[in-house]
């Protein structure tokens, strides 16, 4: 059985024989027609698997009484579903852009994030739909949500992950620790204060909530849960698993939200819901956490010392560690991982330089003639902008990326190992501000697909480098799900 059927923005292709998860196949057919219910809820031995604008499907059995975890990841730019069995096997994976929905000339984000919810949910295989158990979802860190806590209904606009508040800063200096993960202008606890300072109205029924605890809510019911690794940049300490002093002296403290660890157990998928969907009368609601610590869980690295390095647009890192490590001078903070510590921060040095070098193909044909073995003499400080703060704390610094060779295969090479020895001196300085020592790196992000980098980077870090065999968060929430169903 080979076909394709194409409604709308979705493109179906069928398989012939199961892929292993995170294959691919090239055969396509696209063809119009009508809307694909029918033609594929009759294929119960059929898998799924939605990537963008298409759906794979693959021949799939199942053993009696099995069991899926439904993973959502609320990203940047769009968002993701993966089902997962408990071996981690994965057997539908999708993808959606946000809906640009306007109100007052700007882009009405919950509305977008709601719809697109709920357009995944739609997307998950009709006959998987009563296999699933659990679901969970990750979101972005300190995209921040002020709503009505007996309606639930937005009362601002979202402050968005990167959104700024300076206005803010110096009152939350002035209540936290020095140096703690709330004194930065983007933290959860400084859009806080800049909405309760300018905010004019009675403040009497609000409630603060993260991205992703807002999501879940729309499918649980049960306002003001979250956990404590969104809560992080409210000032919520996870070692002491409770609000600080400090923060619940502050008038706004009502505010707050019930915190649980992630991946617990919330309650049962509304009945409203399992209705129109078709999900089981037993399928759980489980809590999330923020889209990097997702993407680091999907990575698989359980054991303290294992990393994960993501070469996307910028450098982030971090390290699973037995030590809690909160520096603010270079915007690193640790995120609570069960009995353990995730460690992280990020450079401003990655792809997006390399992208306004080169294009993806000469990037490609240039690789290929690098000796990864041979150290590259060029010493570069790769930045697209002025300014650094991980693993160097200096606003002012400038990209250095001179002088340039006559060869670009050189060129290349020197920026690569530049990179790399950032990245070695990030760890570095995770060990001297006293985090474990690092001991394997997996890698995410689109400098993993390149080899000859990853040699390079074996050979300045001393250590083993691989890519993570998943590295979608949405994944990773699944693993939540799972923990959480269990």
């Amino acid at each position: 059985m080979l076909g394709s059927i194409r409604h709308s923005s979705l493109s179906i292709l069928l398989y012939p024989s199961p892929l292993k998860p995170g294959c691919r196949s090239s055969m396509k057919l696209n063809v119009r027609s009508r809307p694909w219910k029918n033609s594929v809820e009759k294929s119960a031995k059929m898998r799924t698997l939605v990537v963008e604008c298409k759906v794979e499907n693959q021949e799939m059995g199942f053993q009696a009484g099995e069991r899926l975890y439904l993973g959502m990841d609320f990203g940047t730019s769009g968002a993701r579903f993966a089902l997962i069995d408990k071996q981690g096997t994965v057997h539908a994976e999708g993808k959606r852009g946000y809906p640009q929905y306007m109100k007052d000339d700007s882009v009405d984000w919950g509305r977008s994030w709601k719809t697109t919810l709920f357009s995944l949910l739609e997307d998950v295989p009709v006959h998987l739909r009563p296999l699933v158990a659990s679901i969970s979802l990750d979101g972005t860190s300190a995209t921040t949500l002020i709503i009505d806590s007996n309606t639930g209904e937005l009362l601002a606009r979202p402050y968005l992950y990167n959104e700024s508040c300076p206005d803010a800063l110096p009152v939350v200096k002035s209540i936290a620790p020095i140096n703690h993960t709330v004194c930065s202008s983007s933290s959860t606890l400084c859009k806080l204060v800049s909405w309760w300072n300018n905010d004019n109205s009675d403040k009497k029924s609000t409630m603060l909530l993260h991205q992703a605890d807002w999501l879940l809510w729309l499918l649980h019911g049960q306002l003001g849960v979250s956990d404590y690794n969104n809560a992080l940049k409210v000032g919520y300490d996870p070692e002491v698993d409770s609000y600080p002093d400090w923060l619940l002296s502050q008038p706004y403290a009502r505010l707050l939200p019930t915190i649980k660890a992630p991946g617990a157990s919330i309650g049962h998928l509304k009945g409203d819901i399992r209705t129109q969907f078709g999900f089981s009368e037993d399928c759980v609601v489980c809590t999330g956490t923020t889209d990097s610590i997702a993407a680091f869980l999907a990575a698989r690295a359980t054991k303290p010392g294992e990393a994960v390095t993501s070469l996307g647009s910028t450098l982030a890192i971090k390290l699973l560690s037995t030590t809690r490590i909160e520096d603010a001078r270079y915007g690193v903070y640790s995120h609570r991982l069960d009995d353990k510590w995730l460690v992280g921060g990020a450079s401003n040095t990655g792809g997006a330089v390399l992208k306004e070098i080169f294009t993806d193909e000469q990037l490609e044909k240039l690789s290929e003639h690098i000796n990864p073995m041979v150290a590259s003499r060029l010493d570069y400080y790769p930045l697209k902008s002025i300014g650094e703060r991980f693993p160097v704390a200096d606003p002012n610094m400038e990209p250095r990326l001179h002088p340039r060779p006559e060869s670009d295969v050189e060129y290349l090479h020197g920026i690569l190992e530049s990179i790399a020895r950032i990245e070695a001196n990030a760890y570095i300085l995770l060990k001297d501000l006293g985090a474990t020592q690092v001991d394997e790196v997996f890698t995410a992000g689109g400098g993993s697909r390149n080899d000859k980098w990853t040699k390079i980077r074996e050979r300045v870090l001393g250590l083993p480098v691989s890519r993570a065999t998943q590295t979608e968060a949405a994944y990773g929430a699944a693993l939540l799900a799972l923990k959480g169903a269990q």
